[in-house]
């Protein structure tokens, strides 16, 4: 009988934590931390959707896209919104979701990009405060941060436990810009499970630019990367991708403990 009221009583609780809409709150990286980037805007958003005092929960780390650039955080609110709907309406949780921002230009004027310095300093203050599972940490992106998912998946594989890009770019030049770095980007990328979304008819970024790197990582000996094209989709795929069961159920069961 009591355990039958402990049950009931625990469900109570997680459907009211679920029921609760999600707001993000925002964080800041340390003034040390911060002089050590470039382009990273210091405050980025965090969305706990998991019960207090948790502890080994999955990050998913969105990086948003063009349309996010600049200095205020609040600007990139709604792009990882989708992500955040879709693990409530799949219930993929408990997790955290990280989004960072990129600024428009540096202190130096330069044009603001996604790179693996400023990433690979917020990983490390991610990982030193918060509760999660270093073997269950998600990268994806819309876009720009798509690009950014090839860039820093293809820099940085062993932080991830799954990388997967929506219409992203893979060169810091634009959308069809390729990357002198292909080569190497795939044979870090073939050491992760990838799985790739593209709209057949993205005219802002080829749906050949993800495709380029998919070949490039089977080549360099990937067994664990998969492509999928909306073919009647353009550049706003990420919304059919966010509201299917694939994407989710596919990246939450990544763990990086099972294959390594």
């Amino acid at each position: 009988m009591r355990s039958s009221v402990v049950l009931i009583l625990m469900l109570v609780f997680c459907s009211s934590v679920w029921a609760q809409p999600v707001r993000p709150k925002i964080s800041k990286l340390p003034l040390e931390l911060e002089k050590e980037t470039s382009f990273l805007n210091p405050e980025f958003l965090v969305y706990s959707l998991y019960p207090r005092n948790s502890k080994n929960v999955p990050l998913v780390i969105y990086l948003h896209g063009a349309g996010g650039v600049g200095e205020d955080i609040n600007r990139i609110k709604g792009q990882p919104m989708g992500v955040c709907r879709g693990i409530e309406k799949f219930k993929k949780g408990p997790c955290i979701i990280v989004a960072p921002q990129c600024l428009r230009t540096s202190k130096e004027g330069k044009r603001g990009i996604w790179n693996e310095q400023d990433l690979n300093v917020l990983f490390q203050h991610l990982k030193a405060t918060l509760p999660l599972n270093e073997n269950r940490v998600y990268l994806t992106g819309n876009s720009m941060g798509g690009y950014g998912s090839w860039m820093w998946g293809g820099s940085n594989p062993e932080h991830f436990a799954a990388i997967a890009p929506i219409v992203g770019g893979i060169g810091p030049g634009g959308p069809k810009d390729i990357t002198d770095d292909l080569s190497a980007w795939a044979r870090n990328l073939a050491k992760v499970p990838v799985y790739a979304f593209v709209g057949g008819k993205d005219k802002v970024v080829p749906a050949d630019r993800s495709k380029t790197m998919v070949r490039e990582i089977e080549k360099a000996g990937g067994r664990r990367v998969k492509l999928k094209v909306y073919p009647s989709e353009g550049h706003n795929a990420s919304r059919t991708v966010f509201n299917e069961r694939e994407y989710f159920d596919w990246m939450f069961d990544q763990n990086k403990q099972r294959v390594r």
